[in-house]
């Protein structure tokens, strides 16, 4: 009887965890989404407001602090680059 509440109780530890995890992980998939969107809508020639501008700028950033990553550090300055038309540090 023991061991199958310690096993209970062990299982919803895990699943409140994840379901904790879950929402910051789907947030940062959520941010790299936007930033490479909107970057191949520049690259199409849409103009952008400032506002979309700027929510999309934080995303690249956001995108950046998130990965690891070489490759994708690489595409997430590129695409800020095209959204912002100026390289980090400039």
């Amino acid at each position: 009887m023991r061991t199958g509440l310690i096993r209970t109780l062990g299982r919803s530890a895990i699943l409140t965890l994840t379901l904790a995890i879950l929402p910051a992980t789907v947030s940062a998939q959520d941010e790299a989404s936007l930033c490479l969107i909107t970057a191949e809508r520049v690259d199409a020639g849409e103009t952008l407001s400032a506002a979309e501008r700027e929510e999309a700028h934080q995303a690249c950033l956001a995108a950046l602090a998130a990965t690891g990553s070489v490759v994708q550090k690489y595409q997430f300055q590129e695409a800020d680059f095209a959204i912002t038309g100026t390289r980090a540090g400039d």
